[in-house]
């Protein structure tokens, strides 16, 4: 069962986080839309094993400057920083500081960078993604604000690679990996991926889970809206979907809530919550409570000295107001990320025990978090809980995927 030969293997064992690096490398394996299961590839490659972070990460030696005591839970990190774009708009409209968007902003006005490949929603069907380049501050904030839906941003490298100028790449912490990855595997892009910059990610919830989440909220058919924000106007603001002049909303805590629950199998044996192999990784700093209209905050790693330079030059120049924070804020803004690092390791041990095909991580401890973080309770749960997800979503089964067309009814039902 959890041999893996090719990316259709990835596909059907479940192992896929969809980030789209397989499709760059081979262009005849084609991403498509499973609203039940996420973005992912169509066809048989091995040539997109070299790149799928779904079978597995490693980490080698920490960078020179890495600070000693967060590298077991977090990866490199040179440095941390709390704080926010300096340009209002631009914080007002992100998911919370706008760091991201201002520091991506500064590489292509200040750096000499030629874009920005991200993901932004589809112009004509709004409740999926697509991946963009964007090069003025226009386009950027027109993507601004987290989706949590699936997205695969690497589908879109060969657009770096054919770049007259170095590109930020901004994606999900698997996304990056991948992009790494392809670019230590096709020097052309390398020379092209100026800087990465990843999102801090809890996990990427079905499409279909957004289409149910706003039926939810009033609207019969969610395929008629015209525009869909998770977050964004606001910190940490309100999920949003209209059709014409008409509104609904609901609260981030209840959105999440119920996207949550549908996320795909992967993410619940990932070892990469906070971007690992980026420049820079960019999350939330919830280590207090957040008061009502408060303007939003960012909490920033340097995670390579490009990172670091590149966000003191950007504080230098205007577009970051950044100060140095200790590295204590990193635990205490995302209190339940060490547990769920100990959790995978019982979650992988669980999935291997019956036969279920697991990633596998070089240069992650994480029993060590295991015994440490977690309760008895919560021990037992990461392999118990586990064992019962196996055979309640079916997992000794292969996955058959459904893409779906346009001209298509979306599905009501979640399919296991």
């Amino acid at each position: 069962m959890s041999r893996i030969r090719d990316i259709s293997d990835v596909v059907e064992q479940r192992l896929c986080t969809g980030c789209g690096a397989c499709a760059y490398i081979d262009p005849g394996l084609e991403m498509v839309d499973d609203l039940e299961v996420g973005r992912r590839p169509l066809g048989r490659s091995q040539p997109g094993l070299q790149v799928c972070p779904g079978i597995g990460l490693e980490h080698e030696a920490m960078p020179a400057g890495a600070l000693p005591d967060l590298a077991a839970g977090w990866g490199p990190v040179l440095a941390v920083y709390e704080g926010y774009a300096a340009d209002p708009e631009i914080r007002s409209l992100a998911s919370s500081g706008g760091a991201a968007t201002a520091l991506a902003l500064f590489a292509v006005e200040r750096a000499g960078m030629y874009g920005v490949l991200h993901i932004a929603a589809r112009r004509d069907i709004p409740w999926l993604n697509e991946t963009i380049l964007s090069r003025s501050r226009a386009e950027l904030l027109a993507a601004t604000g987290s989706r949590y839906a699936p997205a695969s941003p690497c589908d879109g490298l060969d657009r770096i690679e054919a770049a007259p100028a170095p590109c930020v790449f901004i994606g999900k912490p698997c996304d990056v990996a991948a992009a790494h990855r392809a670019a230590r595997l096709r020097p052309a892009l390398g020379a092209r991926l100026g800087l990465s910059i990843a999102i801090f990610c809890a996990g990427t919830p079905s499409t279909a889970a957004t289409l149910d989440f706003i039926r939810t909220l009033g609207i019969d058919d969610p395929t008629a809206v015209d525009s869909v924000r998770y977050r964004g106007r606001g910190w940490p603001g309100r999920f949003r979907a209209r059709v014409g002049e008409r509104e609904v909303s609901a609260t981030y805590a209840d959105s999440w809530h119920a996207l949550q629950s549908r996320r795909q199998w992967r993410c619940y044996v990932c070892a990469d919550h906070t971007g690992e192999f980026a420049d820079v990784a960019v999350g939330d700093p919830w280590y207090r409570e957040i008061p009502e209209n408060e303007p939003g905050r960012s909490l920033v790693l340097a995670r390579t000295e490009r990172g670091r330079a590149l966000i003191e030059s950007a504080i230098a120049e205007g577009y970051l107001v950044l100060a140095p924070a200790s590295p204590d804020i990193l635990a205490a803004s995302q209190p339940e990320l060490l547990k769920t690092r100990g959790a995978v390791w019982g979650r992988i041990w669980a999935t291997r025990l019956l036969g279920v095909a697991a990633p596998r991580y070089r240069g992650f401890p994480m029993l060590r978090f295991w015994w440490r973080e977690l309760s008895g309770w919560e021990k037992l749960q990461s392999v118990i809980g586990t064992i019962r997800r196996v055979f309640r979503k079916r997992l000794r089964h292969r996955l058959k995927l459904a893409p779906y067309r346009v001209d298509e009814e979306p599905p009501r039902s979640h399919r296991s």
